[in-house]
């Protein structure tokens, strides 16, 4: 519902006086409708088994399909790589050169270290972390430029010692066929070299399976290497892809739309409360926006802020379009333990906290992307500056997945080392449970040791 006076499509949903369980939450929170994903599915199959089967010739006419550009093969030169940093707006790079430092800071921490125990003289286990041989991570383009998910991409990557890393963005029409210079730019920073011109799923496609080497009419084209973890957001048909190749390669996350979530007491300010709201219903026409609130009068002085607020920005249909969606809008509840609960069954992407006390508030909640305390910790803070990372989980997966980190390109490998004693003091309990599982050969497989010839 909105106030009379008010031309703002922001509804409230209105929870005061209900118990609810968990899965009746989940319901009432604002979220889009489940869309019939076929007709995407269907169409990213065809897009994934061209690449696999016609290679670069696929590549190149997806790009005149959907990019409007002519290419012969998608690399990127290195010196449009290195034409890109010189042209960089001053300004621009010593944002990005910090927003890299505050990232690689937090990511180097984030390195776990290998762990070794000892169950018995003689006998020792190890986890050993090791990075995987190669990535991709792809970087969208569309209706905004993302050089910051360049940083949040390759910083975790390379921290986690991943030794081929290769990038991915659209290839703009405006641009020559390649992506945009401040993509390209951002990759010079980090000292990738490997980069390609290709969008949307035929991207996820080249990555997960690899284009082999070929040759036209103009001599070699160089092969795409496969990658063993494909990661970075994208639209539906970028997300479908990665569900769809999960198994052949790692991925990080399906993502969805972007989302915020604003847990809010009356100790808020309404205009802070709105413009963070905005700054991300600016991202997408179906990004969710969403206030929690016990505060009755908080809602209405932040739905008149939001429309004074959309009034004045430049994407100001956008972020209309989003805040009427049925993804956004107010949730009014009698607590602000209440407010936790919800806020841990919506397990937004973005959680800001602007409430009393936030930071004890902020530590009771458990399903979040990422938890943003206080007035002056803003979600554009977190995607850009924070140090932390902003490829986060969306659509409710923060309630079993994580964000981007260093772990995302680690795997654990355990390593069993026991002498010839140490193997003998369990030989007994290994032939008991053997024989229980009636699985007798593995028993004979350490009885054989002890065996006399």
């Amino acid at each position: 519902m909105t106030s009379p006076a008010s031309t703002l499509e922001f509804r409230t949903i209105d929870l005061r006086g209900r118990a609810l369980g968990l899965a009746e939450l989940r319901a009432a929170v604002p979220r889009l409708a489940p869309s019939d994903g076929a007709d995407v599915e269907g169409t990213v199959r065809g897009i994934i088994e061209d690449v696999r089967q016609r290679g670069f010739g696929a590549l190149s006419e997806l790009a005149t399909r959907f990019d409007g550009v002519q290419q012969r093969h998608p690399r990127v030169p290195a010196g449009a790589i290195a034409a890109a940093l010189a042209g960089l707006d001053p300004a621009v790079r010593t944002a990005l050169e910090e927003a890299i430092a505050r990232a690689r800071l937090f990511a180097f921490a984030q390195v776990p270290a290998d762990v070794t125990v000892r169950p018995a003289e003689g006998a020792t286990v190890t986890q050993r972390w090791v990075p995987v041989g190669r990535v991709g991570l792809y970087v969208p383009g569309g209706l905004a430029v993302y050089p910051s998910s360049v940083v949040m991409n390759v910083v975790p990557a390379q921290a986690a010692g991943v030794p081929s890393i290769a990038l991915a963005s659209p290839p703009q029409k405006d641009n020559g066929g390649l992506p945009h210079p401040t993509i390209l730019a951002a990759a010079a920073l980090l000292g990738i070299d490997e980069v390609y011109a290709v969008g949307g799923a035929q991207a996820v496609a080249a990555f997960a399976y690899g284009v082999p080497e070929s040759h036209d009419d103009e001599g070699r084209l160089p092969a795409i290497a496969p990658v063993d973890v494909v990661t970075g957001p994208g639209n539906i048909f970028v997300a479908t892809a990665k569900r769809l190749v999960k198994g052949v390669v790692g991925i990080d996350a399906e993502a969805g739309p972007t989302e915020i979530a604003v847990l809010a007491d009356a100790t808020a300010r309404p205009a802070l409360i709105a413009a963070d709201l905005i700054s991300q219903a600016e991202h997408d026409p179906r990004a969710g926006s969403v206030l929690v609130t016990d505060s009755p009068a908080l809602i209405e002085a932040v739905r008149t802020e939001l429309e004074a607020q959309a009034g004045r920005t430049k994407h100001r249909d956008r972020v209309l379009t989003a805040l009427a969606g049925p993804q956004s809008g107010a949730v009014l509840v009698d607590t602000i333990d209440a407010g936790i609960a919800v806020c841990d069954a919506y397990a937004a992407e973005h959680l800001e906290v602007m409430t009393a006390d936030a930071r004890a508030v902020a530590a009771r909640i458990r399903n979040a992307g990422a938890v943003f305390v206080g007035e002056f910790s803003p979600v554009s803070l977190g995607d850009y500056c924070a140090g932390s990372n902003h490829v986060l989980p969306t659509s409710g997966t923060a309630a079993f997945s994580s964000g981007l980190g260093v772990a995302t390109f680690l795997r654990a490998i355990q390593v069993v080392d026991y002498s010839e004693a140490a193997l003998g003091g369990v030989a007994a309990h290994i032939r008991s449970l053997s024989d229980a599982e009636d699985l007798p050969a593995h028993g004979d497989a350490v009885d054989v040791r002890f065996a006399q010839s």
